[in-house]
């Protein structure tokens, strides 16, 4: 066979085979909005034509246009579920989720250790240029309400539920264990009764921590509110990240200024955006280390 054409079946073949991966992976797995009626006040809509391009660049690793959360279900099988739960919060800028990569992928690898996972499908792109966090926190406040209301059903445990997130979803996990307290809207239903702050956090790779979403520079801004009762925290993240590894040490002495209990695995390789996918650095393996956290932090305990 020629070269191009072996090269062309071959692309072919790899192409399918992320389509069908990425696929299997959302197969029987329950996607349930949050919002029972209409968004939150205030939501910004987009103009049809932008929406339109928007759905039209979807593809099996980005998506680009979300107009209303969900969360899709990965139950921890029950001969090793342990009652802890999380909520995913995948990466993309505020602009885009990748969403095999940093939501199923990490959705199946939790079942697989005991733990139910909710991958949250936030929306995107950026709404509003000067808090471009606002309507993805509405979402995930939301969110951890409406597991901890059905935490019967899923057999988990309501004081077990946390919340872990890559880059900007990593930006997100942040303000959902320090900003807890800021009320982003109005009670929807009973759900909304009940608490949003997440039992534990776990910012991966965490971008937009300093002043104004400034990774680049070795500071926290305003928002990264810290206070004794911030739930207790893991973050993994590498030294050649851009200024993210300094922002998480800085959050890491916040943390222990406060007595909060937290883990922080700064690696010298990895970049950013490797998500759970095997490399030849050490970074790779991360969710081991996160694996031992959460057991010896008793959130795996049956």
């Amino acid at each position: 066979m020629p070269f191009l054409n072996r090269y062309v079946v071959c692309s072919c073949v790899a192409i399918f085979c992320v389509f069908l991966s990425s696929s299997a992976l959302a197969e029987d797995h329950a996607e349930l909005e949050i919002w029972p009626g209409d968004l939150p006040a205030g939501s910004v809509q987009m103009a049809p034509k932008v929406i339109a391009k928007l759905k039209s660049e979807l593809t099996q690793e980005r998506i680009r246009f979300v107009d209303r959360a969900t969360l899709t279900v990965y139950p921890a099988p029950k001969k090793i579920a342990n009652g802890c739960a999380v909520i995913i919060c995948p990466g993309g800028g505020y602009n885009i989720l990748a969403w095999p990569k940093e939501g199923l992928e990490v959705g199946e690898w939790f079942s697989s250790i005991g733990v139910t996972a909710f991958v949250l499908k936030y929306r995107v792109p950026r709404r509003n240029p000067d808090k471009i966090h606002w309507e993805p926190m509405q979402d995930v406040q939301r969110a951890i309400r409406f597991v901890r209301h059905r935490a019967e059903q899923w057999n988990i445990d309501p004081a077990r539920i946390g919340t872990l997130g890559f880059s900007a979803g990593g930006h997100l996990t942040v303000m959902s264990g320090v900003q807890y307290k800021t009320k982003c809207y109005e009670r929807v239903d009973e759900a909304d009764d009940l608490s949003c702050r997440p039992d534990f956090i776990c910012p991966i790779y965490a971008a937009y921590l300093g002043d104004k979403y400034n990774d680049r520079v070795a500071e926290l801004g305003p928002l990264v509110t810290v206070t004794k009762d911030t739930p207790p925290t893991f973050m993994a993240v590498t030294w050649d990240d851009s200024m993210r590894g300094a922002q998480s040490a800085l959050l890491f002495a916040r943390l222990r200024e406060q007595g909060v209990p937290a883990e922080l695995h700064a690696y010298a390789k990895g970049g950013h955006g490797y998500g759970m996918r095997p490399s030849d650095n050490p970074v790779s393996k991360w969710n081991e280390q996160l694996h031992a956290w959460l057991k010896s932090s008793g959130f795996l305990s049956r």
